[in-house]
Protein backbone atom coordinates (compact mmCIF):
# COMPACT_ATOMS: atom_id res chain seq x y z
CA UNK A 1 0.00 0.00 0.00
CA UNK A 2 2.75 2.45 1.02
CA UNK A 3 4.82 2.02 -2.82
CA UNK A 4 0.93 2.06 -4.54
CA UNK A 5 0.26 5.40 -2.68
CA UNK A 6 3.99 6.76 -3.50
CA UNK A 7 3.58 5.84 -7.24
CA UNK A 8 -0.11 7.60 -6.67
CA UNK A 9 1.66 10.72 -5.80
CA UNK A 10 4.45 10.62 -8.35
CA UNK A 11 1.95 9.99 -11.01
CA UNK A 12 -0.21 13.08 -9.78
CA UNK A 13 2.74 15.53 -9.93
CA UNK A 14 3.78 14.29 -13.67
CA UNK A 15 -0.01 13.93 -14.64
CA UNK A 16 -0.54 17.94 -13.26
CA UNK A 17 2.59 18.87 -15.90
CA UNK A 18 0.62 17.21 -18.33
CA UNK A 19 -2.83 18.88 -18.02
CA UNK A 20 -1.27 21.94 -18.01
CA UNK A 21 -0.07 21.21 -21.66
CA UNK A 22 -3.02 19.66 -22.77
CA UNK A 23 -4.81 22.63 -21.96
CA UNK A 24 -3.36 24.41 -24.33
CA UNK A 25 -4.17 21.98 -27.11
CA UNK A 26 -7.75 21.60 -25.85
CA UNK A 27 -8.26 25.78 -25.89
CA UNK A 28 -7.04 26.29 -29.28
CA UNK A 29 -9.02 23.36 -30.79
CA UNK A 30 -12.04 24.44 -29.16
CA UNK A 31 -11.64 27.42 -30.84
CA UNK A 32 -10.64 26.99 -33.86
CA UNK A 33 -10.53 23.36 -34.69
CA UNK A 34 -7.29 22.61 -35.22
CA UNK A 35 -4.27 21.28 -33.62
CA UNK A 36 -1.55 24.10 -32.98
CA UNK A 37 1.70 21.27 -32.78
CA UNK A 38 3.79 24.31 -31.84
CA UNK A 39 2.80 24.07 -28.74
CA UNK A 40 5.07 21.31 -27.38
CA UNK A 41 8.23 23.70 -28.30
CA UNK A 42 6.17 26.66 -27.15
CA UNK A 43 6.86 24.63 -23.54
CA UNK A 44 10.48 24.07 -24.13
CA UNK A 45 10.58 28.28 -24.53
CA UNK A 46 8.67 28.23 -21.16
CA UNK A 47 11.73 26.45 -19.48
CA UNK A 48 14.42 28.02 -21.00
CA UNK A 49 13.01 31.22 -20.22
CA UNK A 50 12.94 30.13 -16.94
CA UNK A 51 16.26 29.31 -16.82
CA UNK A 52 18.00 32.37 -17.86
CA UNK A 53 15.48 34.62 -15.67
CA UNK A 54 16.48 32.39 -12.88
CA UNK A 55 19.99 34.00 -13.16
CA UNK A 56 18.86 37.27 -12.23
CA UNK A 57 16.50 35.87 -9.76
CA UNK A 58 17.14 34.42 -6.01
CA UNK A 59 17.87 30.93 -5.70
CA UNK A 60 16.05 28.22 -3.97
CA UNK A 61 13.31 31.39 -2.84
CA UNK A 62 9.77 30.85 -3.17
CA UNK A 63 9.83 34.75 -3.85
CA UNK A 64 12.30 33.99 -6.99
CA UNK A 65 10.85 30.71 -8.12
CA UNK A 66 7.30 32.12 -8.74
CA UNK A 67 8.90 35.35 -10.15
CA UNK A 68 10.74 33.06 -12.92
CA UNK A 69 7.76 31.23 -13.23
CA UNK A 70 5.74 34.44 -13.86
CA UNK A 71 8.40 35.52 -16.61
CA UNK A 72 8.06 32.61 -18.41
CA UNK A 73 4.71 32.68 -18.94
CA UNK A 74 4.41 36.15 -20.08
CA UNK A 75 7.15 35.69 -22.41
CA UNK A 76 5.72 32.27 -24.02
CA UNK A 77 2.22 34.09 -23.63
CA UNK A 78 3.59 36.98 -26.14
CA UNK A 79 5.76 34.25 -28.16
CA UNK A 80 1.81 32.39 -28.48
CA UNK A 81 0.04 35.55 -29.49
CA UNK A 82 3.08 36.69 -32.04
CA UNK A 83 2.48 32.74 -33.52
CA UNK A 84 -1.02 33.02 -33.56
CA UNK A 85 -0.76 36.83 -35.47
CA UNK A 86 1.78 35.91 -37.79
CA UNK A 87 1.47 32.29 -38.80
CA UNK A 88 -2.01 31.42 -38.49
CA UNK A 89 -4.26 34.21 -38.64
CA UNK A 90 -3.62 34.53 -43.05
CA UNK A 91 -4.59 30.80 -42.73
CA UNK A 92 -7.75 31.05 -40.79
CA UNK A 93 -10.09 30.31 -43.95
CA UNK A 94 -8.04 27.91 -45.59
CA UNK A 95 -8.03 24.50 -45.56
CA UNK A 96 -7.12 23.02 -42.69
CA UNK A 97 -4.22 20.90 -44.28
CA UNK A 98 -2.94 24.04 -44.69
CA UNK A 99 -3.02 25.19 -40.85
CA UNK A 100 -1.74 21.79 -39.95
CA UNK A 101 1.66 22.06 -42.47
CA UNK A 102 2.20 25.53 -40.90
CA UNK A 103 2.10 24.45 -37.30
CA UNK A 104 4.70 20.93 -37.83
CA UNK A 105 6.53 24.06 -40.30
CA UNK A 106 6.20 26.71 -36.65
CA UNK A 107 7.30 24.01 -34.68
CA UNK A 108 10.50 23.01 -36.57
CA UNK A 109 11.72 26.62 -36.70
CA UNK A 110 11.24 26.65 -32.65
CA UNK A 111 13.08 23.76 -32.46
CA UNK A 112 16.08 24.49 -34.83
CA UNK A 113 16.01 28.44 -33.55
CA UNK A 114 16.38 26.92 -29.92
CA UNK A 115 19.51 24.99 -31.20
CA UNK A 116 20.90 28.09 -32.76
CA UNK A 117 20.47 30.24 -29.65
CA UNK A 118 20.52 28.17 -26.93
CA UNK A 119 23.03 25.21 -27.98
CA UNK A 120 22.26 21.70 -29.06
CA UNK A 121 23.76 20.17 -25.51
CA UNK A 122 21.85 19.24 -22.22
CA UNK A 123 21.85 22.21 -19.35
CA UNK A 124 21.24 21.63 -16.10
CA UNK A 125 18.22 23.35 -14.38
CA UNK A 126 19.02 25.78 -11.74
CA UNK A 127 17.09 24.94 -8.32
CA UNK A 128 14.16 27.65 -8.17
CA UNK A 129 12.60 26.40 -4.95
CA UNK A 130 13.80 25.01 -1.72
CA UNK A 131 14.33 21.54 -2.05
CA UNK A 132 13.05 19.72 0.79
CA UNK A 133 11.70 16.46 1.61
CA UNK A 134 8.17 15.69 3.62
CA UNK A 135 7.43 12.80 5.58
CA UNK A 136 3.29 11.74 5.35
CA UNK A 137 4.18 8.52 7.49
CA UNK A 138 4.13 4.99 7.23
CA UNK A 139 7.73 5.67 4.35
CA UNK A 140 5.88 7.79 2.14
CA UNK A 141 7.57 11.09 0.96
CA UNK A 142 7.35 14.30 -1.22
CA UNK A 143 9.76 16.69 -2.13
CA UNK A 144 9.23 20.22 -2.03
CA UNK A 145 9.54 20.20 -5.94
CA UNK A 146 6.38 17.51 -6.48
CA UNK A 147 4.07 19.66 -4.05
CA UNK A 148 5.06 23.20 -5.90
CA UNK A 149 3.81 21.38 -9.24
CA UNK A 150 1.15 19.99 -7.24
CA UNK A 151 -0.07 23.70 -5.51
CA UNK A 152 1.32 25.56 -8.68
CA UNK A 153 -0.75 23.37 -11.07
CA UNK A 154 -4.33 23.03 -9.08
CA UNK A 155 -3.74 27.04 -8.76
CA UNK A 156 -3.60 27.49 -12.60
CA UNK A 157 -6.15 25.24 -13.00
CA UNK A 158 -8.68 27.24 -11.07
CA UNK A 159 -7.60 30.62 -12.08
CA UNK A 160 -8.15 29.21 -15.66
CA UNK A 161 -11.89 27.76 -14.94
CA UNK A 162 -12.49 31.08 -13.00
CA UNK A 163 -11.27 32.97 -16.29
CA UNK A 164 -13.29 30.76 -18.90
CA UNK A 165 -16.44 31.00 -16.43
CA UNK A 166 -16.73 34.16 -14.60
CA UNK A 167 -15.08 36.72 -16.77
CA UNK A 168 -16.42 38.58 -19.78
CA UNK A 169 -13.15 36.99 -22.10
CA UNK A 170 -14.19 33.73 -20.96
CA UNK A 171 -17.38 34.36 -21.88
CA UNK A 172 -16.45 35.54 -24.90
CA UNK A 173 -14.48 32.64 -25.81
CA UNK A 174 -17.30 30.19 -25.26
CA UNK A 175 -19.20 32.34 -27.66
CA UNK A 176 -16.18 31.73 -30.32
CA UNK A 177 -16.04 28.15 -29.52
CA UNK A 178 -19.95 27.55 -30.10
CA UNK A 179 -20.08 30.10 -33.32
CA UNK A 180 -17.91 31.99 -34.91
CA UNK A 181 -20.13 33.76 -36.88
CA UNK A 182 -23.31 34.88 -34.56
CA UNK A 183 -20.38 35.76 -31.77
CA UNK A 184 -18.92 38.36 -34.47
CA UNK A 185 -22.92 39.90 -35.10
CA UNK A 186 -23.06 40.52 -31.42
CA UNK A 187 -20.09 42.42 -31.36
CA UNK A 188 -17.34 40.17 -30.00
CA UNK A 189 -13.56 40.75 -31.80
CA UNK A 190 -12.96 37.35 -32.50
CA UNK A 191 -9.15 38.41 -33.34
CA UNK A 192 -8.68 39.32 -29.80
CA UNK A 193 -10.42 36.30 -28.15
CA UNK A 194 -8.69 33.94 -30.53
CA UNK A 195 -4.91 36.13 -29.54
CA UNK A 196 -6.34 35.89 -25.79
CA UNK A 197 -6.80 31.96 -26.26
CA UNK A 198 -3.23 31.68 -27.80
CA UNK A 199 -1.52 33.61 -24.73
CA UNK A 200 -3.37 31.74 -22.29
CA UNK A 201 -2.59 28.66 -23.42
CA UNK A 202 1.14 29.45 -24.42
CA UNK A 203 1.36 30.82 -20.78
CA UNK A 204 0.57 27.19 -18.96
CA UNK A 205 2.68 25.25 -21.53
CA UNK A 206 5.77 27.66 -20.12
CA UNK A 207 4.28 26.71 -16.79
CA UNK A 208 4.01 23.21 -17.21
CA UNK A 209 8.10 23.60 -19.00
CA UNK A 210 9.92 24.92 -15.67
CA UNK A 211 7.56 22.51 -13.88
CA UNK A 212 8.52 19.52 -15.92
CA UNK A 213 12.63 20.90 -15.50
CA UNK A 214 12.27 21.22 -11.69
CA UNK A 215 11.22 17.40 -11.65
CA UNK A 216 13.80 16.31 -14.45
CA UNK A 217 16.62 18.69 -13.74
CA UNK A 218 17.63 18.91 -17.58
CA UNK A 219 16.92 20.60 -20.44
CA UNK A 220 17.53 20.37 -24.40
CA UNK A 221 15.65 21.99 -27.37
CA UNK A 222 14.09 19.03 -28.52
CA UNK A 223 13.04 18.69 -24.84
CA UNK A 224 8.84 18.98 -25.69
CA UNK A 225 8.45 16.52 -28.59
CA UNK A 226 7.59 13.99 -26.07
CA UNK A 227 5.82 15.28 -23.45
CA UNK A 228 4.19 17.82 -26.34
CA UNK A 229 2.68 14.27 -27.37
CA UNK A 230 1.88 12.44 -24.07
CA UNK A 231 0.06 15.67 -23.55
CA UNK A 232 -1.99 15.78 -26.71
CA UNK A 233 -2.66 12.19 -25.65
CA UNK A 234 -4.17 13.29 -23.04
CA UNK A 235 -6.29 16.07 -24.44
CA UNK A 236 -7.79 13.26 -26.65
CA UNK A 237 -8.11 11.04 -23.92
CA UNK A 238 -10.08 13.49 -21.64
CA UNK A 239 -12.21 15.18 -24.90
CA UNK A 240 -10.03 16.90 -27.03
CA UNK A 241 -11.88 20.95 -26.61
CA UNK A 242 -12.79 19.85 -23.08
CA UNK A 243 -11.17 21.87 -20.38
CA UNK A 244 -11.90 19.67 -17.70
CA UNK A 245 -11.37 16.56 -19.64
CA UNK A 246 -8.02 17.72 -20.81
CA UNK A 247 -7.02 18.35 -17.03
CA UNK A 248 -8.75 14.60 -16.05
CA UNK A 249 -6.82 13.03 -19.31
CA UNK A 250 -3.34 14.50 -17.84
CA UNK A 251 -3.47 13.18 -14.58
CA UNK A 252 -4.65 10.15 -15.77
CA UNK A 253 -2.16 9.94 -18.17
CA UNK A 254 0.58 10.60 -15.47
CA UNK A 255 -0.54 8.22 -13.06
CA UNK A 256 -0.90 4.98 -15.75
CA UNK A 257 2.96 6.27 -16.79
CA UNK A 258 4.07 6.09 -13.37
CA UNK A 259 2.73 2.73 -12.71
CA UNK A 260 3.77 1.25 -15.61
CA UNK A 261 7.26 2.74 -15.24
CA UNK A 262 7.57 1.00 -11.93
CA UNK A 263 6.47 -2.63 -13.12
CA UNK A 264 8.21 -4.87 -15.39
CA UNK A 265 6.47 -2.70 -18.35
CA UNK A 266 8.78 0.07 -17.45
CA UNK A 267 10.61 -0.28 -21.13
CA UNK A 268 6.96 0.22 -22.39
CA UNK A 269 5.94 2.85 -20.74
CA UNK A 270 5.95 5.37 -23.68
CA UNK A 271 4.26 3.18 -26.01
CA UNK A 272 1.48 2.27 -23.37
CA UNK A 273 0.24 6.15 -23.65
CA UNK A 274 -0.06 5.61 -27.02
CA UNK A 275 -1.84 2.63 -27.24
CA UNK A 276 -4.03 3.91 -24.83
CA UNK A 277 -4.85 6.89 -27.66
CA UNK A 278 -5.58 4.07 -30.38
CA UNK A 279 -7.88 2.29 -27.96
CA UNK A 280 -9.42 5.99 -26.84
CA UNK A 281 -10.21 7.03 -30.94
CA UNK A 282 -11.74 3.18 -31.73
CA UNK A 283 -13.99 2.97 -28.57
CA UNK A 284 -14.41 6.36 -27.11
CA UNK A 285 -13.38 8.45 -30.26
CA UNK A 286 -14.67 12.01 -27.94
CA UNK A 287 -12.77 11.32 -25.10
CA UNK A 288 -14.08 10.53 -21.24
CA UNK A 289 -15.84 14.04 -20.79
CA UNK A 290 -15.51 14.81 -24.53
CA UNK A 291 -19.24 14.83 -26.43
CA UNK A 292 -19.84 13.63 -29.97
CA UNK A 293 -21.04 16.43 -32.38
CA UNK A 294 -22.66 16.36 -35.62
CA UNK A 295 -20.68 18.87 -38.35
CA UNK A 296 -22.09 19.79 -41.75
CA UNK A 297 -19.91 19.31 -44.29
Amino acid sequence: MTEFLQQLINGLSLGAIYALIALGYTMVYGILRFINFAHSDVFMVGAFAGYYLSKYLPHESIRGGLAALAGAMIICAALGIIIERLAYRPLRNRSKLNVLITAIGVSLLLENAGQFFFGPNPKAYPVLFPVKAFGLGNGLVVSSNQLAVLVIAVALLVGLQFIVLKTKIGTAMRAVSFNPLAASLVGINNDVVISFTFGLGSALAAAGGILYSLNYQAIDPLMGILPGLKAFVAAVLGGIGNIPGAALGGLLLGVIETFAGGSHLSTYKDAIAFALLILILLFKPAGLLGRLQVEKV
